[in-house]
């Protein structure tokens, strides 16, 4: 089967899926290919590109793909559409609202199936908020033209069928997952902060919120943070940082490799207001890295009660932080006893082989109607 994957930005969680599909389908005898955006991610993403590419033998295709809709996704359609040509690709996967747009016009017009995977992405926007209503309305009316849909969560899927409705597309869940490698007990550095968050530096992420409860935190007790990652509104956490008086005792050290970032802190706090299914999650529970997140999205499918803290609440996370850093010993026992259950529910070889029984089952229906 020649597949080809459409997708925007090639770093972050979505490329990390997109990556490890690849990896897995080439595995199952499959030819794989991509089409990214050409103007995100610099060196970084250059380098992550290399690493998947022994994967692609349908090789990498970057075009000029923007975040927001514009006049621009004409052009990158058409683009979309040729490269699928040339490959003669038996279906094009599109993840995200922008590799979702393109891949099921480029796959309608070449009578190919098409596979939708949303992962977040114009999920969070409102349907009465520009561009929140460009988008919806763009997803409303693909939704009627692609072959099915696959979401990396339930909450997704439950999400995506109130949003914008499914209809009688055929859809499934198929969690992201990990490789066997990536489970091993991660070593925090000697002078690992107490706290440690990784991931985009973004009001949506909820930084503001974490920061608040540090604050707070540290009326109580000592307290040394580590905030990994990089984004539009770094600078404005900086000043919310010196304005709380947190001053030297938060350390913004910029985006490092999530292997890396993870030994930078004891304890893991992911505060977002919005997620999908998150990888850096998935890491952290691979490397017993003890942690508390939001209760949102997807992360109640990986993580139990105990371990998620109420969205946008300082005071509730000041409270889930405190008690956390009391009990460093049953923290490290519960992460030990997370990390053996997800070893068997998250398994990225499985969700590849997943993924792909799933084209080959629209692929079947494709060929039953002709």
């Amino acid at each position: 089967m020649k597949i080809l994957h459409v997708f925007r930005t090639p770093v972050g969680g979505l490329f990390r899926h997109v990556r490890d599909l690849a990896r897995g389908q080439a595995a199952l005898g499959h030819e794989v290919g991509m089409i990214c955006d050409s103007t995100t991610g610099g060196n970084a993403a250059s380098e992550l590109l290399g690493h998947v590419a022994p994967f692609c033998s349908l090789g990498i295709e970057r075009i000029e793909i923007s975040r927001l809709p514009g006049l621009g996704d004409f052009s990158a359609v058409t683009a979309t559409r040729r490269q699928a040509q040339k490959l003669g690709v038996d279906i094009i996967h599109g993840h995200g609202a922008k590799g979702g747009l393109y891949g099921r016009l480029g796959a309608r017009s070449l009578g190919v199936p098409s596979v939708y995977t949303p992962h977040g992405g114009s999920l969070h926007y409102r349907w009465l908020a520009f561009p929140g209503f460009v988008f919806m309305v763009t997803e409303w009316l693909l939704a009627r033209i692609g072959s099915g849909l696959i979401f990396v969560c339930a909450f997704e899927q439950r999400s995506f069928a109130k949003k914008i409705g499914i209809g009688g597309k055929p859809n499934t869940v198929v969690h992201n997952g990990l490789w066997p490698e990536e489970f091993q007990a991660v070593k925090p550095d000697a002078d690992a902060a107490d706290v440690l968050y990784v991931g985009d530096m973004r009001y949506i992420k909820g930084v503001d919120v974490l920061l608040k409860a540090l604050a707070l935190v540290r009326r109580k007790r000592a307290l040394t943070a580590c905030l990994v990652g990089d984004g539009p509104e770094i600078e404005a956490f900086k000043k919310l940082a010196e304005t709380l008086g947190l001053g030297t005792s938060v350390a913004f050290p910029g985006r490092l490799p999530t292997a890396q970032a993870l030994k930078r802190g004891r304890l893991l706090v992911l505060p977002s207001r919005a997620e999908s299914f998150p990888y850096v999650v998935l890491e952290a529970v691979a490397g017993r890295v003890p942690l508390i997140a939001s209760d949102v999205g997807g992360i109640a499918e990986i993580l139990p009660e105990k371990n998620l803290c109420p969205p946008d609440n300082p005071d509730a996370l000041a409270r889930h932080i405190e008690m956390a850093l009391a009990i460093p010993v049953v923290l490290a026992q519960d992460a030990k006893t997370l990390s053996e259950s997800a070893r068997v529910a998250f398994d990225a070889e499985t969700m590849a082989r997943n993924v792909t029984d799933f084209y080959q089952r629209l692929l079947a229906h494709k060929e039953n109607r002709s």
